[in-house]
């Protein structure tokens, strides 16, 4: 019969000679553990946070418009495809700005009278004074239909989601207001030329000369001082607003934002796929108010 061993107990290294590992002090491998743990976790703070930094940093996506093809245009307004030697005179095309009217010059020798072959004994023809020419003040009832008085396009600018009201200056800014009076019919009506800084997007002049233009994200109506950076902020780009009738004013120097009407007020905000409450950024361009 096999002699049986005792176990070795390690609570009583008196009795059997085992002695515990006084080389390291006891818990170390679970703090290396946990150490490592630690480790691991701010790591994937760290990294967690570098991402979303560089996330924030890239501009915010913008909802593409189609490319328009040549002569196509948006509701109410005319698309400029060629600059001309005047700036505030759009050209004459089919839309909703301007039609196309021929022009007739009388040539020199149709309205000079044909001289007297025979002598001099004929009496020289008797000249009708012309009439002094009267230019239409803006807007008024002598503007011809469609909003075109003379070399001015006037149109107004109504919201899409508040149908009714309609950009009106007050007090330098642009508000979104109801229409009122004749004079706040006026201040309703504007003349739509070729872009200050790009021919092929739009500017707007007030009856008194000023343009609309955008300073610290506001939209107001200001004096042309000539500057580029006034000929930028003054030019909108149209582009696909998502309703049919209606059209979006994207800004030349800020392509990621665009004219919006908040709390009845007329700004420039981001546009972009994650834009809430996308209806305040269409606007329908209409036939003038006053």
């Amino acid at each position: 019969m096999a002699e049986e061993k005792p176990r070795l107990i390690p609570t009583q290294p008196w009795e059997n000679g085992w002695a515990p590992d006084t080389s390291r002090v006891p818990g170390t491998r679970r703090l290396w553990m946990a150490g490592t743990l630690a480790l691991s976790v701010v790591a994937a703070c760290v990294t967690a946070i570098i991402v979303t930094d560089q996330q924030a940093e890239e501009p915010v996506p913008v909802a593409k418009a189609p490319v328009p093809s040549p002569g196509s245009t948006y509701p109410g307004l005319l698309t400029f495809a060629s600059p001309s030697a005047s700036e505030d005179t759009p050209p004459n095309g089919k839309s909703g700005l301007s039609s196309a009217q021929p022009t007739t010059s009388a040539s020199p020798s149709a309205a000079a009278p044909a001289p007297d072959v025979k002598g001099s004994a004929s009496a020289p023809a008797k000249e009708t004074p012309a009439k002094p020419a009267t230019s239409p003040s803006p807007g008024k009832s002598s503007a011809a239909p469609g909003g075109q008085s003379g070399s001015h396009i006037w149109k107004s600018v109504e919201a899409a989601s508040y149908p009714g009201r309609y950009w009106h200056v007050s007090d330098g800014l642009v508000k979104l207001d109801q229409v009122r009076g004749s004079e706040s019919r006026e201040d309703s009506t504007f003349d739509a030329v070729k872009g200050l800084s790009n021919s092929s997007c739009y500017s707007f002049k007030t009856h008194d000369g000023k343009y609309l233009r955008h300073r610290n994200f506001i939209l107001r109506a200001e004096g042309n001082d000539g500057s580029a950076l006034f000929k930028q902020d003054a030019t909108f780009c149209a582009a696909y607003a998502g309703y049919s009738d209606a059209v979006l004013f994207q800004s030349v120097n800020y392509p990621n934002y665009a004219l919006r009407q908040k709390d009845f007020q007329i700004r420039l905000d981001p546009w972009g796929y994650n834009t809430t409450n996308r209806q305040d950024f269409a606007f329908r361009v209409v036939n003038p108010l006053a």
